[in-house]
């Protein structure tokens, strides 16, 4: 095959074997190498019904990923969004994974500040680092209470 016909379930499974990719990804992927739109849908299909690409796996290693980056709920749930991840398997993966977002949040905070902030600008100032991170109210009041009391190690 030459240089400018490629093979999209080759160039698919050279992308795969490296990372898991949403099917959305994968499309967009494929479509730079400009491959053929219905053979691209053909390749995806065939791909997923081998379960050699799935969204879920790639949802779950996603998930992990962020989480070991101390990113919050939130913010991992936009990003899969951004994806092109079903809302409803975002749901899931985020409701069945095991992370405790409160500690997490703790540990992200304590990485980024040496202590609470002596004032509300200074807790201000933490609360918004959580939010940009991804957590919610109540993970952010959560940690700044309790990020440096010995109780919330991970």
């Amino acid at each position: 095959m030459s240089e400018m016909q490629r093979d999209p379930r080759e160039d698919a499974i050279v992308l795969l074997a490296r990372r898991e990719y949403s099917v959305v990804e994968l499309r967009e992927r494929l479509a730079r190498h400009e491959h053929e739109p219905e053979t691209i849908e053909q390749v995806l299909n065939a791909l997923q019904a081998e379960g050699l690409q799935s969204d879920s796996r790639f949802a779950e290693q996603f998930l992990r990923s962020r989480v070991n980056r101390l990113q919050g709920p939130r913010r991992i749930e936009a990003e899969l969004r951004q994806r092109g991840i079903d809302q409803a398997l975002i749901v899931t993966t985020l409701s069945e994974s095991t992370v405790d977002w409160f500690a997490l949040a703790c540990q992200a905070l304590r990485r980024r500040f040496d202590g609470p902030g002596n004032d509300r600008r200074e807790q201000a100032k933490r609360l918004r680092f959580l939010a940009s991170r991804g957590f919610d109210g109540e993970q952010g009041y959560h940690a700044l209470e309790h990020a440096w009391t010995s109780s919330e190690e991970l």
